[in-house]
């Protein structure tokens, strides 16, 4: 059997936060839809969520409706079955994503990035599957003290550490 690979990049804007990974089961777009809303505050999501039997459809919610369409657009590209993409603006992965890892049908996470991310998709006659995620850009040096206190100062100045 042959295995093509297909680059599929993320069309997203540079303030879009977005999650990707594997579920089991249509149940998946309310339960994530409930964990995000969970949350709190303002966040503001869509969802997508490619069904792998039955209908096959791409399952759909969120707040806000661009992100929504950005979720089905990317899931769309994606094109593989039980593969959700959740697209946040006003909130970080940080913020969401042990909800998101607690929902039971969640099998993995691909990513979670505000980077520019490409993901491997691999197509055979059975389908397609996603087999690996380009997050970013590869490093241009190593941190020196200085970047340490930096990035140590901008942690707490956030509130992510105290």
């Amino acid at each position: 059997m042959a295995v093509d690979i297909e680059v599929v990049p993320i069309d997203k804007p540079d303030d879009v936060n977005v999650i990707i990974g594997q579920s089991h089961f249509i149940k998946t777009v309310e339960d994530l839809h409930e964990a995000l809303v969970g949350v709190g505050g303002g966040l503001r999501f869509g969802v997508a969520f490619n069904e792998a039997s039955g209908a096959r459809l791409v399952r759909r919610t969120g707040n806000d409706d661009a992100l929504v369409e950005l979720a089905i657009a990317a899931a769309s590209a994606i094109g593989a079955g039980h593969c959700f993409v959740i697209m946040l603006r006003d909130g970080f992965p940080v913020n969401v994503l042990n909800q998101v890892k607690a929902v039971p049908e969640v099998c993995s996470i691909f990513c979670a990035t505000a980077n520019p991310v490409q993901l491997l998709v691999a197509v055979t006659d059975a389908g397609r599957g996603v087999v690996g995620v380009i997050d970013g850009e590869p490093p241009v040096g190593v941190e020196n003290d200085q970047d340490v206190s930096e990035r140590r100062e901008l942690l707490r100045a956030i509130g992510y550490k105290l």
